[in-house]
C-alpha cells in the first residue's frame, strides 16, 4: 500500500498518468533523482537512501574485489562435489580457506551496510578479521588433528 501512496505522489509531483492506465507513472530522471537523495519538486518530506560509501568505486582494487569474490563463489561450488565424490586432506584445506574467505567478504559487505559511524564501523571490521582468523585457525586445527570437513560432514549425514 505504501508503495502505491509513494508512487500516486511520484506521479502528481511529475504531472505523470494514474498507475492502471498503462502509461509510465515514473519518468527515469525523476527514478534517478529520488535514488540520488536530491530534493524534488513537489516533495513535502526528506527521503534518505542510504548507500554503501563510493570512495572507492573509481579504483581498480574494487573491480579486483568483486572479480575475486566471483572466483571464491565458483570455487566453493567446485569443491562442494569434489569434497563429497574424493574427500582429502587437500579438499579439506580448500574449504576452510574458501570457507572464512568468502563469510569474511560477507560479514564485511553486512557491517558495510548496516553499520553507521567511522568509529564503529572499523571496530566491527577488526571483530570479523578476528572472527575469521580464528575461524580459518580452527578449521585448520579440525583438519589436522580430527578427521577434516569432508569426513566430518559425512558422519553427520550418516547420523
Amino acid at each position: 500500500m505504501a508503495v502505491l501512496l509513494r508512487l500516486s505522489v511520484l506521479s502528481r509531483a511529475q504531472g505523470g498518468r494514474a498507475l492502471f492506465l498503462r502509461a509510465p507513472v515514473v519518468r527515469p530522471a525523476l527514478v534517478s533523482a529520488f535514488l540520488q537523495d536530491q530534493p524534488m519538486p513537489g516533495w513535502c518530506g526528506m527521503q534518505h537512501i542510504h548507500l554503501s560509501p563510493s570512495r572507492y568505486s573509481d579504483s581498480k582494487a574494487a573491480s579486483l574485489h568483486w572479480t575475486g569474490e566471483r572466483v571464491v563463489s565458483v570455487l566453493l561450488l567446485g569443491l562442494i562435489p569434489a569434497a563429497y565424490l574424493n574427500p582429502c586432506s587437500a579438499i579439506d584445506y580448500s574449504l576452510a580457506a574458501t570457507l572464512t574467505l568468502h563469510s569474511h567478504w560477507g560479514l564485511g559487505q553486512v557491517v558495510t551496510d548496516y553499520v553507521h559511524g567511522a568509529a564503529t564501523q572499523k571496530a566491527a571490521k577488526a571483530g570479523i578479521l578476528a572472527l575469521s582468523a580464528l575461524t580459518f585457525a580452527g578449521l585448520c586445527y579440525f583438519n589436522y588433528h580430527d578427521v577434516g570437513i569432508c569426513k566430518a560432514v559425512a558422519m553427520l549425514w550418516k547420523l
